[in-house]
């Protein structure tokens, strides 16, 4: 298969493949003409990092995860570990948006939105804390 088809098939960017391949992810053999050719097993390998990066896995936890999914000795556990600790990102980042939606949307109703200079937003983010 050759890097159009497998971009369809695995719905990835060819760029997103090349970059894959670059960092080894990926290694498609090469045909005389040195065009890549993919193989079935390279394809899986992608549509499987596509679903991973769709669900917010970070590379390295993809080539985590991969390693795992080619490992028929594999513990379960493992891959579970993986991913209860994106797991737990994931829901830290929701408590931290959350946070911002509430300050959001406290400043809006805060500010009148008239032609007054006089802004609440304006004046909380220059005073603002960064974290």
């Amino acid at each position: 298969m050759n890097i159009g088809e497998v971009s369809k098939r695995a719905g990835l960017p060819k760029k997103t493949i090349r970059y894959y391949e670059d960092i080894g992810l990926v290694t498609p053999l090469r045909d005389t003409n040195g065009y890549r050719s993919f193989r079935d097993s390279d394809m899986h390998k992608l549509a499987f990092m596509g679903r991973s990066r769709a669900l917010g896995f970070t590379i390295e936890d993809c080539r985590n995860l991969l390693a795992l999914w080619d490992d028929q000795d594999r513990a379960s556990a493992d891959v579970r570990t993986i991913a209860k600790e994106h797991l737990a990102q994931i829901e830290s980042k929701i408590v931290d948006l959350q946070a911002i939606q509430e300050t959001l949307t406290l400043l809006v109703k805060e500010c009148a939105g008239d032609d007054r200079p006089d802004c609440p937003i304006l004046k909380t983010l220059e005073q603002f804390p960064m974290k």
